[in-house]
């Protein structure tokens, strides 16, 4: 809870949110952190299903804290017809509508694009699934791990003859979020330079969201026939770019690929020679010297502290750095300098939740208040925003509804 600028981009847009646990709640989190009323629709009782996810203290997942900051709890029971009316109301009230259910299952409840356009054609409606709202595999269950893999991510990470190797986050849920924030904030915009003021639907897949990320993959091999394969801690086709072990045991990521940096490179590992050998002059010819290069390098850093080869690379203007834990991260002065880190309070003890970006200096994004618990605004929201009474609460609430 840092941010106290009186104005943020995103102000005066409303936006609910649908979606459960990760790619549908972050594209709400970034929408949130920037200004954004985002009222969350949970179900009554246990919420969203990420509030039990990994490490829980008192009985929620210190994630919910972070992925839930700034947003509004509303809850309902959309299995029944009065949940699913109240919902339509609200939607009908907002700007943004952010959902994440299986292809169908808004159509299902009477609340797909095509229904909610004749109530509120200004609605930026933004679905989120594995495999998009169309083709032959719109219906198949789409989580983030079977995602990565079909977007060709998991097939160029890891070792050469090893099973690809996942990063331990969510990333492609992480990833689809961003494209989904990044494809409302384009909708408004479109919807702001119309006269009518139309909004429309953004189409997000998880298998999209990644497969963007693929770089030259798809030109290279329809150019050339070069099929991109998994290459360790290296880069294919750029040297010196890796991960070295140091005597300490630590390792440092070392990118010496420029041709100029290269040369201090080498001049600072001790082997001159190397700088001035005329094979190696261009990435081109780095490439094919590729295993003399890294075992130069390896030996270099085996024999030294991490410290001390970091020193000597900074001091020669190399690109280096360490491999950071979480420890490290929360430790680094230049992480506290940058803001990185903000602090919430839950149940009277402080906890830290990491900053978002981008960074705006003139309407910087910012923590208001850790994730609510279960349903903690719905009087406020369903009061405020349709009119109910106090009676009309008690009743949806003998009902289940709420």
């Amino acid at each position: 809870m840092t941010n106290t600028t009186p104005h943020r981009p995103l102000e005066g847009i409303r936006v609910i949110e649908l979606g459960q646990l990760i790619a549908g709640p972050f594209a709400g989190c970034m929408l949130a952190y920037f200004g954004a009323e985002v009222i969350k629709i949970e179900p009554p009782g246990k919420g969203d299903a990420l509030r039990g996810w990994r490490v829980v203290e008192d009985g929620t997942s210190l994630w919910w804290r972070s992925l839930g900051r700034n947003k509004k709890s509303v809850t309902l029971d959309l299995k029944q017809d009065k949940g699913r009316d109240i919902a339509r109301q609200l939607i009908d009230s907002a700007d943004v509508l952010i959902e994440n259910f299986r292809p169908g299952v808004m159509e299902n409840w009477g609340l797909g694009p095509d229904v909610i356009k004749q109530s509120n054609p200004a609605l930026v409606y933004c679905r989120i699934s594995g495999f998009g709202q169309t083709g032959p595999y719109a219906k198949k269950p789409g989580f983030a791990s079977v995602c990565e893999g079909m977007s060709g991510f998991r097939y160029v990470n890891g070792h050469p003859d090893q099973a690809p190797v996942r990063p331990n986050l969510s990333i492609g849920d992480t990833i689809a979020g961003l494209h989904a924030a990044l494809g409302i904030t384009l909708a408004l915009f479109e919807r702001e330079r119309q006269p009518g003021g139309e909004g429309q639907v953004v189409d997000v897949a998880l298998y999209e969201a990644m497969f963007n990320l693929m770089e030259a993959v798809v030109p290279e091999y329809d150019g050339a026939g070069v099929i991109r394969e998994p290459s360790g801690t290296t880069v294919t086709g750029i040297v010196p770019t890796n991960t070295y072990r140091c005597q300490d045991g630590k390792y440092v990521v070392i990118g010496g690929n420029g041709d100029s940096i290269f040369q201090r490179l080498m001049r600072a590992a001790d082997r001159p020679e190397m700088a001035e050998d005329p094979r190696m002059a261009t990435n081109a010819g780095r490439v094919e010297c590729v295993e003399e290069i890294d075992g130069a390098l390896s030996d270099w850093c085996g024999s030294l502290e991490s410290t001390e080869v970091l020193a000597k690379l900074e001091a020669a203007r190399v690109p280096s750095g360490p491999i950071y834990n979480v420890a490290d991260m929360m430790a680094d002065p230049h992480f506290q300098a940058r803001g990185l880190f903000e602090q919430v309070e839950i149940n009277g003890k402080p906890l830290k939740i990491p900053a978002m970006m981008p960074r705006l200096d003139s309407t910087p994004g910012g923590t208001n208040w850790p994730g609510p618990e279960v349903g903690q605004h719905t009087d406020g929201v369903l009061q405020d925003a349709l009119g109910l009474s106090a009676e009309d609460l008690s009743d949806l609430r003998e009902q289940g509804i709420v």
